[in-house]
């Protein structure tokens, strides 16, 4: 149901800056979900991204829980889309102004509380949509995110062809790899054993998410269940097109891409380290 544009008003909501959400990560070990426009249609009951075409009102219901939940060491994420869009390429601009009609960002704000301050779901987007992005800026950002991972034991919790860090080093000072895959879409219907396998694993280890708005509702419950779980949904492909140096998002060969065309069908990865590190593999529906 739509909200009345006659008995709502415009506000913007408090975003933290990207330094502060990754300071909280880094420094405090917080865990984050992040909210884009695929988590908030899929809450309105409606489906954006290719990831989840499923509509399912569990889903819904469960990211609604998330986002008004208030706990400690847990941030809550938004794209900061809703005041000034300077910082921003001419090409993002256009794209946030696309989808933030007055309707959806009516309907942001009245799930989004005033007195909040929320955390920047743009830490996985250091580099394509940013205006300095062919400066030194988003490879500072990136030594920046790196220090997330540092010396940690990680696992992904990530799409059968999303193969992050394969090809790359972004993951290179992590302490070990290990994968748990999922399907590439329409990860929400395999939830529960997803979450199961996770709980097997000790707490110490770093949980990194790449599975749209499953990893919102997992980096909530790994949180609850004392892991640290960071949605990290992007920031592989920004890697990928940061190396590339291109300014703009280009398909990456053996790796998923819901953002260009064609990019749902990569080549199969071929990779005995990747095919290593997989510790369960659900991504069969």
């Amino acid at each position: 149901k739509r909200v009345s544009q006659e008995t709502k008003s415009f506000w913007y909501p408090q975003v933290a800056t990207l330094e502060e959400t990754m300071r909280c990560l880094i420094e405090d070990q917080a865990s984050i979900a992040r909210f884009g426009d695929g988590e908030f249609e899929a809450m309105q009951g409606r489906s954006r991204h290719k990831f989840q075409t499923i509509i399912d009102e569990n889903l819904a219901d469960r990211l609604k829980e998330v986002l008004e939940s208030d706990e400690n060491n847990f941030l809550i994420a938004i794209a900061d889309n809703y005041g000034s869009l300077a910082s921003y390429t001419n090409q993002a601009k256009r794209e946030i102004r696309h989808y933030m009609t007055r309707s959806v960002r009516l309907e942001h704000l009245d799930l989004l509380k005033k007195d909040r301050i929320y955390y920047n779901a743009y830490i996985t987007r250091p580099y394509v949509m940013y205006k300095d992005h062919f400066t030194n800026a988003p490879a500072i950002r990136f030594e920046r995110i790196k220090q997330i991972w540092s010396g940690r034991k990680c696992v992904f919790v990530e799409g059968s062809m999303t193969g992050m860090g394969v090809g790359n080093d972004l993951f290179q000072n992590a302490d070990s790899i290990q994968r748990i895959l999922v399907p590439a879409e329409n990860a929400y219907s395999k939830y529960n054993q997803i979450l199961a396998a996770c709980l097997n694993q000790p707490k110490s280890n770093l949980f990194l998410l790449a599975v749209g708005p499953t990893a919102t509702v997992l980096a909530y419950d790994l949180h609850h269940a004392g892991y640290q779980a960071v949605d990290v949904g992007h920031i592989d492909l920004e890697y990928e097109w940061f190396l590339k140096d291109e300014g703009c998002r280009t398909s990456i060969d053996k790796k998923y891409n819901n953002e260009v065309a064609g990019g749902e069908t990569p080549q199969a990865i071929e990779d005995k380290e990747y095919f290593d590190q997989i510790i369960a593999d659900f991504s069969q529906i």
